[in-house]
């Protein structure tokens, strides 16, 4: 029987967030050394088979591991490049990051090639994948130990537990494996859009233009703060309140997903789901050679609701979970099978150590703040299930090893206050990231105009790539922006999109 951690795999699909204050002010410094090296281009990693095919060209740059210590230890990022296809017309450069924390993005700015569309011909499309991640120093976590097979009985507090011994062990493994001791106290996001910077100094560019999704939002917003004069063209997808810690902004993702749960079925969806969870509360509901516990039922339950196209096969892995609780024989569904093989996949346990190193690296907002005693967390858990029997228990745990991690942040959060143009685009009921959190930063942000897309789902620029239904009115109010540098006169919301018109265009 295969055993899955709920925090490796809770960390690992995240991604899909106070500690002492700073010793010194860093806020606007970049690499001293980025500004003179001369960074030597040539063929991607066999890795990069999309960029390789694409005729980029790939490259490392030299930051410091300690911007406190500029002429100190170096390490190097990854970066890939696409020259722009219309010299006369060149902007300069964009960058990108797909969220996380904790995804790379080598090719990611690549990948939203079919988006921008002419866009993309007066750029050079920079990708990078931050620091200690991907080809850029990667950092990783020691073997975790072969795991017990799980007891066909079990608890709400048993389960607990486990994941309490999970994070610890996950904590202590990723301190003593390697360098890591040396290396982790400079994981951060400040110190990734510091690396970004000094992206753009090696590239011998005046300002960047950006997008950034989820955390790659507020990585952007970040960098709107600590670098406001070399910012250019500015796109946030999917932003969060940056007066929260990441802790609280898993907490407000409880009550919009059990909003768009009273959705589904009229109603009998939700009865399913808590008949489920009530008996994977006490034995774990066996399907295939894997035993799902309840917070694995709520995980998986919490990646599907996300998207409204995700409707029917959140009801499909409902149904197959009720023949499996039931003992029938049957085969799972493309949707729960392709969950089943996420969570045994290795990218999977390589994402938890890049989502860990961040969430526990920031000292405040977009990352960190998570409590130290469990106690917390079980009083938390307990606490929302009166209002939030399904997600509650889930977004209120132990969901990064935070509590036991080693090293303490460097620096404290990061305060937004600029008047920088920006482009904030936000689903109006997006559960990851409620629509709040990106009121809340628009309004920190003095120069920047909000999209509002009249839809549930996470992202909201580019959804034809993955094949959702898109919103032209947010697509079109991006590629504005970045072509012609023309935000909206005012905030604007888009209409619901008909799947039906969009998706024959």
């Amino acid at each position: 029987m295969r055993v899955v951690s709920a925090v490796t795999a809770g960390l690992g699909l995240v991604g899909l967030l106070a500690g002492p204050g700073a010793a010194a002010d860093l806020s606007g410094v970049s690499s001293p050394k980025a500004a003179r090296q001369s960074v030597s281009w040539g063929p991607c990693s066999a890795d990069q088979k999309e960029l390789n095919e694409a005729g980029a060209e790939c490259a490392k740059v030299a930051v410091p591991l300690d911007y406190a210590d500029p002429r100190g230890r170096t390490i190097d990022i990854a970066v890939s490049r696409i020259r722009a296809k219309s010299p006369g017309e060149r902007r300069g450069i964009l960058l990108s990051n797909p969220g996380g924390p904790g995804g790379t993005g080598l090719a990611n700015t690549l990948a939203l090639r079919p988006a921008l569309k002419d866009v993309a011909d007066r750029y050079d499309l920079i990708g990078f994948d931050p620091r200690f991640l991907g080809e850029s120093n990667p950092v990783t976590c020691g073997k975790a130990p072969r795991p017990t097979p799980p007891a066909p009985t079990t608890t709400p507090r048993r389960d607990f537990e486990d994941s309490v011994r999970s994070a610890r062990d996950t904590a202590r493994r990723c301190q003593e494996h390697g360098d890591n001791a040396a290396l982790l106290p400079h994981a951060s996001t400040r110190n990734v859009a510091r690396d970004m910077d000094a992206i753009r100094a090696a590239l011998g560019e005046r300002k960047l233009s950006y997008y950034g999704i989820s955390y790659g939002a507020d990585l952007g917003a970040v960098y709107t703060q600590l670098f406001p004069r070399r910012s250019d063209r500015i796109v946030l997808d999917s932003s969060t309140d940056p007066a929260a810690t990441q802790y609280e902004l898993f907490q407000r993702s409880g009550a919009p997903a059990e909003a768009a749960l009273d959705g589904l079925g009229g109603g009998h969806v939700r009865s399913d789901v808590l008949k489920l969870l009530a008996r994977a509360e006490r034995q774990p509901i066996p399907v295939k050679d894997v035993r799902l516990n309840a917070p694995l039922v709520r995980l998986l339950l919490k990646q599907l609701v996300q998207h409204e196209e995700n409707d029917p096969q959140l009801v499909s892995v409902v149904d197959d979970l009720k023949k499996a609780a039931a003992g029938e024989e049957f085969e799972p569904g493309p949707a729960l099978s392709g969950l089943l093989d996420l969570l045994s996949s290795p990218e999977l346990a390589d994402s938890m150590a890049g989502g860990a190193i961040f969430m526990c690296g920031d000292g405040g907002w977009p990352a960190g703040g998570w409590p130290k005693d469990p106690a917390t967390y079980w009083k938390n858990m307990q606490r929302s299930r009166a209002t939030q029997p399904v997600f509650g228990p889930y977004v209120n745990g132990m969901i990064a090893p935070c509590a036991f991690w080693g090293t303490e942040p460097r620096e404290p959060g990061t305060k937004i206050r600029n008047d920088v143009p920006v482009l904030l685009l936000q689903a109006k009921y997006d559960n990851n990231v409620p629509y709040e959190g990106a009121l809340a930063l628009h309004r920190k942000l003095k120069g920047s105009r909000l999209v509002t897309a009249d839809i549930r789902s996470h992202g909201v620029y580019g959804r034809g790539i993955g094949g959702l239904t898109p919103v032209p009115c947010a697509d079109d109010a991006v590629n504005t922006y970045l072509r012609d540098g023309e935000l909206p006169t005012a905030d604007v919301t888009c209409a619901k999109p008909d799947p039906k018109t969009e998706k024959t265009r």
